[in-house]
């Protein structure tokens, strides 16, 4: 008699830092109520990055302590609780997880919700999320993340990006030395003028809206996009915001 074998498969959890509901403070949707789901660990380590409680000290961190590891069902669950139909995942680097929230992704459009994720370009989509999401918001990084180049710029992944057309590219700047290095990366890349955002760096109201003030004219002289950082001019550097 043969023997007959199943094999079943077991839901990959998502590792999730924190679920919110707040404004987007950034990007193209900046000013719109949306719920954030953001998950724990990255593959960059920038040094001005606002959210290290993601990935500081990952190598050796715990479910159910530094993050929560959690299901389909239970993640749409608290997304639902909160009432929004535009969300947001984010990070860290939410693509490292990208199999285990294709799922997530899938139900959240059935139910009617508009899907940005926030990346660092540094992975390229699955053909399944290039699909279901609406909006990337991409932040390739430069020089002043203190990151090497070899690192955190994938031209083949950004290059998926751009031939999605639903990305936007958030570049974080400290310096006019900045905006030419911005100008290299475009170039190389081929991404679109019209899809790039200019953003001061800065995680207190002061250094933004200082960097602001110049980063503004340089907006206007060379065609880009002005992103603002709204979540810290009105709450400052708070998690849950």
């Amino acid at each position: 008699m043969e023997e007959r074998t199943t094999t079943q498969t077991t839901e990959e959890k998502i590792p999730v830092s924190e679920i919110f509901f707040s404004i987007q403070g950034e990007g193209i949707y900046a000013g719109t109520p949306s719920v954030f789901v953001r998950t724990y660990r990255c593959n960059l380590t920038c040094t001005w990055c606002d959210t290290k409680y993601t990935w500081l000290g990952q190598d050796r961190a715990r479910p159910g302590v530094e993050y929560t590891e959690m299901s389909v069902a239970a993640a749409l669950e608290a997304i639902s609780g909160l009432g929004c139909k535009h969300v947001v995942l984010t990070g860290g680097e939410p693509l490292l997880h990208q199999r285990a929230l294709e799922p997530l992704i899938s139900a959240l459009k059935e139910s009617g919700c508009f899907i940005e994720v926030e990346t660092n370009g540094t992975i390229a989509p699955s053909p399944q999320v290039a699909r279901l999401v609406d909006s990337f918001n991409v932040s390739p990084k430069i020089s002043n993340s203190q990151v090497p180049e070899a690192a955190r710029l994938r031209p083949d992944s950004l290059g998926a990006f751009v031939r999605s057309g639903k990305a936007w590219f958030k570049f974080v700047v400290c310096n006019e030395g900045d905006v030419a290095e911005v100008e290299g990366v475009i170039s190389r890349i081929g991404i679109p003028r019209e899809r790039v955002l200019l953003m001061p760096e800065g995680t207190d109201p002061s250094t933004i809206l200082k960097r602001g003030q110049w980063l503004v004219d340089v907006c206007k002289e060379r065609e880009f996009r002005f992103a603002p950082r709204l979540h810290i001019l009105l709450y400052g550097n708070a998690r849950g915001t």
